[in-house]
């Protein structure tokens, strides 16, 4: 920049050299009613011509360099952009690929379980706060408020997570002959909340993503009630249950990250606008954990279960996606928001589940569902999600 500055300073000093001493200019003469032209000198000193071409120098030199200076910002911007759109398409391709991962975790975690040793139970429900805090910082109290504008979707879905599924769980249970243990954790399944891989199946399937976290947030929030007064109401006298530990948990795993997220994007909008983007992949690597982790500690008991355990299972989320479609198509929703319904309905929170089973369930056996759930779930939910997305949708839809 210094060699620019003399470059134009030399130049304006060459310049100088020949410049005239006085400069002519017509200037016009009022003479009574007539106007005259006539030429009218200014003489501009040595000292003034100086002046004048060195601020002529100096501004353009300034000018050239703040050009360069935006000319290199423009370049550094442009780079970043480019690195941050080439993650972005990683995370999206990685994203979309998660019941890949879910598969290759779980096959890893029944062949070899001690892989999974070091995810204790702390780290366990730190990934499942890390979930529910993902979410919680794409929420704004507006946010609920449109929960009231969709009240018929929204009571619907609802209605399936808590009443249909709790009901199906238990049948199936019933009509395989599982025991006490296995029932109860049949039933915890049955009686969570939605999971938040629902929202990506969502839009893998081309349902109404918006709606799909609306309807995550209200079973998620309604967990704190309804868990807890399903297993009392339905296991009570089949195995102990710990209502008031299961609400407890439900608070603190669930509740209070929600909360924390949703006032981080309240107060501080610009850092969730910056951390945003990774929220995604840390979704896909802590759902992969906690799949891998609940089925590594109960490897040998669902090896031993067998067919006996995973085809109701299977059937609870595949016969739950069904009926969340066809029940609210047949009561006038639209092909979206069944659609949205559906998946909500089908893919449970079956890690939050595992933990509810191990850490309130007098019966070790409960938690074993929830394991074979976490898989099942999600393979239903994306199969639903693939299906859907190669069947159009109409534009009135």
């Amino acid at each position: 920049m210094r060699a620019q500055s003399a470059a134009f300073l030399l130049i304006a000093s060459t310049a100088h050299g020949f410049a005239p001493a006085t400069v002519r200019a017509p200037v016009l003469h009022s003479v009574g009613n007539a106007v005259s032209s006539q030429p009218t000198t200014f003489s501009l000193s040595d000292e003034r011509r100086s002046s004048v071409s060195m601020n002529m120098a100096k501004s353009s030199a300034m000018q050239m360099s703040s050009e360069a200076s935006d000319s290199s910002s423009s370049a550094d911007k442009t780079l970043g952009s480019k690195i941050f759109d080439a993650y972005t398409k990683t995370a999206n391709v990685a994203t979309t690929l998660f019941p890949l991962w879910t598969v290759l975790f779980t096959a890893l975690a029944l062949k070899k379980p001690s892989s999974f040793d070091f995810f204790t139970t702390e780290y366990f429900t730190a990934a499942l706060a890390a979930l529910m805090l993902s979410m919680g910082i794409t929420l704004t109290p507006a946010d609920f408020v449109a929960v009231a504008s969709e009240p018929s979707s929204v009571l619907m879905q609802f209605t399936l997570c808590y009443a249909m599924m709790p009901a199906l769980a238990l049948f199936l249970g019933r009509a395989f002959g599982l025991e006490a243990g296995l029932m109860a954790g049949m039933v915890l399944v049955g009686s969570i909340n939605g999971g938040q891989a629902s929202n990506l199946c969502t839009y893998i399937a081309k349902g109404n993503v918006a709606l799909s976290v609306l309807m995550t947030t209200a079973t998620t929030v309604g967990a704190i009630l309804m868990t807890p007064f399903l297993c009392k109401t339905i296991l009570g006298t089949v195995v102990p249950v710990d209502a008031a530990g299961i609400a407890k948990s439900t608070i603190q795993v669930v509740l209070a990250p929600i909360a924390i997220g949703m006032s981080a994007n309240k107060f501080f909008p610009k850092l969730v606008k910056a951390v945003l983007p990774f929220a995604p992949v840390v979704g896909v690597v802590s759902t992969c954990l906690l799949v891998a982790s609940a089925v590594a500690q109960v490897a040998d008991p669902i090896l031993s279960a067998g067919i006996n355990l995973q085809l109701p299972v299977l059937l609870l989320h595949l016969i739950g996606g069904i009926v969340g479609y066809w029940l609210p198509k047949l009561t006038g929703f639209g092909e979206v928001k069944s659609r949205t319904m559906a998946i909500e309905t089908s893919m449970k929170s079956s890690a939050f589940g595992f933990l509810l089973a191990k850490l309130h369930f007098g019966d070790y056996i409960a938690r074993v569902p929830s394991a074979v759930s976490v898989v099942w779930m999600a393979l239903t939910g994306s199969m639903l999600a693939v299906i859907w997305r190669y069947i159009p949708v109409k534009e009135d839809e």
